[in-house]
């Protein structure tokens, strides 16, 4: 698969003051004009495809909610199919540490969504990782490049992919999670190391994996003893 580096190449990455947004109004007021801004600042330069597209999310987690209540808090704000598209989307939205607290950013790939219970992700889990706010913003940028770039495809089973990636914020530390596809290839991925090969100066809190099946709050089919 052709590298993100090589896709990047040629790419202006120009960083953008982004506002402080206090509530989904404002990122949603935001949405209604990325098309615009995509289609502006993609006009002079050479488009990069990506491999597939990605779906940039915003949610906010309320602790007991159903499903149902969760995917009414779930706001989709832009599908990106090319480098350009992503540099334009990541700096016209907040930093992470401009969102308030239990609010999160998702990464997913084509229009899956980030929720546990549909089909696409029912069989999967995530890793997830405890940072410093300090290392927040360059763990999250970090993570998005690898997952656009495919970074992690040598590092999952055959059949597996990285298949999302998402940021919390909390009161303390922020959380940081890696989806997959299919929780029983768990064990045949190396996706940790290679994302401590990529933040070597980052140390992580807290590293676990979860099958999403495994979650109380799961709605879906529950998986087998003995997976986690």
């Amino acid at each position: 698969r052709k590298s993100f580096a090589m896709a990047s190449a040629n790419v202006d990455k120009h960083i953008v003051d982004s506002t402080n947004f206090d509530n989904r109004n404002d990122l949603m007021d935001s949405a209604d004009k990325m098309s615009e801004v995509v289609a502006r600042e993609s006009k002079d330069v050479p488009l990069e495809p990506l491999n597939t597209p990605w779906t940039f999310w915003i949610d906010r987690s309320v602790r007991g909610t159903t499903a149902k209540e969760y995917m009414s808090s779930l706001m989709k704000i832009y599908t990106v199919d090319t480098v350009q598209g992503f540099w334009s989307v990541y700096n016209h939205i907040p930093q992470p540490s401009k969102l308030n607290i239990r609010y999160s950013y998702h990464l997913m790939r084509a229009q899956l969504r980030p929720v546990w219970e549909d089909e696409e992700n029912s069989e999967g889990g995530s890793w997830t990782l405890k940072c410093k706010k300090q290392d927040t913003e360059d763990v999250w940028k970090q993570l998005l490049l690898a997952a656009i770039g495919e970074q992690f495809s040598d590092c999952m089973a055959e059949d597996d992919e990285v298949i999302g990636a998402s940021v919390s914020i909390r009161d303390r530390d922020d959380l940081i999670l890696i989806w997959n596809r299919y929780a029983c290839f768990k064990d045949q991925s190396t996706v940790i190391a290679k994302l401590q090969e990529l933040l070597p100066h980052v140390g992580f809190s807290t590293m676990f994996y979860k099958a999403f099946s495994m979650h109380e709050a799961f709605e879906g089919k529950k998986a087998h003893k003995g997976q986690s």
